[in-house]
């Protein structure tokens, strides 16, 4: 039997042999609050991932980033012959949940399903990430350098992450970003970018009886400019937006003095992306009531995922990896963001949602699929193993 088929077929029997395992800390994952706002949680979360992976020999680096989580960077080393490009896996540890969800909603197994927040969405795909890591340690190496990349804000856009993801899956020979597999089992080849911008306007105050006509109204200045931005949306194009939060005024009989809005925004292809922020700016900067004034700043940018030849390639090595895992895995589009969008934009491999299956993420009722745990692992493990097998 060649070496390389040993040492697949090794590890993907550690992988099932490690189900319980696998179980277990994503338990305890998902009992770990770590919304993204909540530094001291998502690095918890950070803390049980180094945890395990050290105890099994895989050095750890902390990444320090002072507002959001620090990224964990885990390494495991490559054959001689596998060359110095890394394999990146990738996942974030944030979730959209408020502070005490874990406590609220615990983590839970029903029907073959488990339940809590973030329990697909993405401390599953976390988990995955850490044992196929470990898996490769434990029988000797990876065939290539295995980077294990987890990150703390990817659910706000990454503001602090993104330049740490940039650096690390620039060079990379590929990135797997372990985000839930879709409800069909299948993974993500194609994704919308999107940037989040917040707009703040700034008119004057007079009171709306004695002296109305010595106001300058924000509000109806910010009215305009969703009437505007809203008018951008071309579906065929692929391209929308959306003006999802409002706020402003002082009183309902004060002209109001201030407005603010924040914008969503997602477009497929990365050659839009220039010419959506000037359109969005240039509402912004435009006055529709004479006397006012505005500000405009991107909170968040999320890359789209754009699939290359390459990355078809790689696909084409996965799903058949994943038939030999008993999958029938297919590619498909998503509207939602990721951090993939990121390395492939710079021209890197990259496959998104290969993470085990799971749905109705961001609400109460999400839950991951615990049969395809081991499969999804043992998939990502033998496309790792056939990538250096077929150069």
């Amino acid at each position: 039997m060649p070496a390389s088929t040993t040492a697949e077929t090794e590890i993907v029997k550690w992988l099932a042999d490690h189900e319980a395992g696998m179980v277990d800390m994503l338990e305890a994952l998902v009992n770990t609050d770590s919304g993204s706002y909540h530094k001291q949680g998502v690095d918890a979360v950070g803390a049980l991932i180094r945890e395990f992976l050290e105890a099994r020999g895989i050095p750890c680096d902390i990444i320090p980033i002072e507002i959001h989580g620090d990224a964990v960077r885990a390494t495991v080393s490559g054959a001689s012959n596998g060359g110095n490009r890394p394999i990146v896996l990738m996942g974030h540890r944030d979730t959209v949940f408020p502070r005490g969800e874990p406590e609220r909603r615990p983590f839970t197994i029903r029907d073959g399903r488990a339940y809590g927040p973030g329990v697909a969405d993405m401390k599953a795909g976390l988990v995955m990430n850490a044992f196929v890591l470990a898996a490769f340690a434990e029988l000797g190496g990876a065939p290539a350098p295995l980077v294990g990349l987890f990150t703390g804000d990817e659910e706000i856009g990454s503001p602090s992450s993104a330049p740490v993801i940039a650096r690390e899956t620039s060079n990379a020979r590929a990135v797997f970003n372990s985000e839930p597999g879709r409800v069909s089992g299948n993974v993500v080849t194609g994704r919308k970018g999107g940037i989040f911008f917040r707009c703040t306007v700034n008119g004057k105050a007079a009171h709306s009886g004695a002296n109305f006509a010595d106001g300058v109204s924000a509000i109806g200045e910010l009215a305009h400019k969703i009437n505007a931005w809203h008018d951008i949306t071309d579906i065929d194009r692929g391209i929308t937006v959306n003006v999802g939060l409002i706020s402003g005024g002082q009183s309902v009989n004060t002209v109001a003095p201030e407005a603010a809005c924040d914008i969503d925004t997602r477009f497929i292809k990365l050659a839009d992306r220039d010419w959506l922020v000037a359109s969005i700016t240039e509402i912004a900067e435009r006055s529709y009531v004479s006397g006012t004034s505005a500000t405009m700043e991107i909170m968040g940018e999320f890359k789209p995922l754009e699939q290359s030849a390459a990355s078809a390639d790689m696909f084409d090595l996965y799903t058949q990896a994943g038939h030999d895992s008993g999958l029938a895995i297919a590619g498909e589009f998503s509207g939602g963001c990721a951090d993939s969008g990121i390395a492939a934009s710079l021209g890197t491999p990259t496959i998104c949602g290969v993470g085990p299956v799971g749905a109705l993420v961001h609400s109460p009722d999400e839950y991951m699929e615990l049969a395809s745990f081991v499969p999804r692992a043992q998939t990502l493990a033998r496309t790792i193993v056939r990538m250096q097998e077929q150069g």
